[in-house]
């Protein structure tokens, strides 16, 4: 089942002679619980596709749908509560807010809703991420890799249709970018969680059910590396606690 379909995506900055065609025309989809990989030179297009896949940036033109529902028809404000809620965006730079500690950068999009934190996921993600007796660590008090599982548990923390992760392990020494595909893997493996990451590592692609080439703003190779296993739920599958109350 197709849980993401992108359309004609195009994106193009500037107008006239000065005009940048960042993305050109870029069409393909997501069946639900797949891990796909998205390499690509610098300035390939990449990270714009996963902006516009994120609702972070408006498209020139094109569509994309989450479980079949198109996202930029959608106002600024609710793109933001879309942003917060149906997917979980993982940076290379961590972006944790340094006044909070880990425990409020992690539920800091449940509590941006005004929704109550679910306690039994939050401890939940703290366990699976290593971060326990640390709760209340600045991220200056955090090595980088921790920094990155905190990041990963605030896009978890809501359960989301969709994880997207932009060089997750850019910023990491060889031993952390492993530990840190490792729980990305883990959550879409054995959680069926829905995981699309842009990489320049080839050890990563490889991880993938599929690897998608992006060369100057066009879609140049789409290979299936293996199947994907049979999911029953397009975000987070039952085995993590619900998602706090609403």
């Amino acid at each position: 089942m197709d849980i993401m379909t992108i359309e004609h995506l195009t994106k193009v900055y500037g107008e006239g002679d000065t005009a940048v065609r960042a993305l050109d025309d870029v069409s393909f989809s997501v069946q639900a619980g797949e891990f796909i990989a998205i390499i690509g030179s610098s300035g390939s297009g990449k990270s714009t596709l996963l902006h516009l896949m994120g609702g972070v940036d408006r498209p020139t033109s094109g569509t994309v749908r989450l479980q079949g529902q198109d996202i930029y028809e959608r106002t600024d404000e609710q793109l933001a509560v879309f942003r917060r809620r149906e997917v979980g965006l993982v940076y290379q730079f961590y972006n944790l807010i340094p006044v909070l500690d880990v425990v409020e950068n992690m539920t800091l999009p449940v509590l941006m809703d005004g929704r109550s934190v679910n306690d039994k996921r939050l401890n939940m993600l703290l366990r699976t991420l290593k971060l326990t007796g640390r709760e209340h660590y600045l991220p200056n008090q955090l090595s980088g890799g921790q920094q990155q599982r905190v990041a990963i548990g605030r896009a978890l923390m809501n359960a989301p249709a969709v994880v997207l992760a932009d060089e997750p392990t850019g910023n990491l020494d060889s031993k952390n970018s492993a530990e840190i595909m490792r729980l990305l893997r883990d959550s879409n493996r054995q959680l069926k969680q829905t995981l699309i990451v842009i990489t320049h590592d080839e050890d990563i692609a490889l991880m993938a059910d599929r690897v998608i080439a992006i060369e100057d703003g066009r879609l140049v190779r789409d290979e299936r590396i293996r199947q994907v296993p049979a999911a029953t739920h397009g975000g987070t599958a039952a085995a993590f606690p619900s998602k706090g109350a609403r």
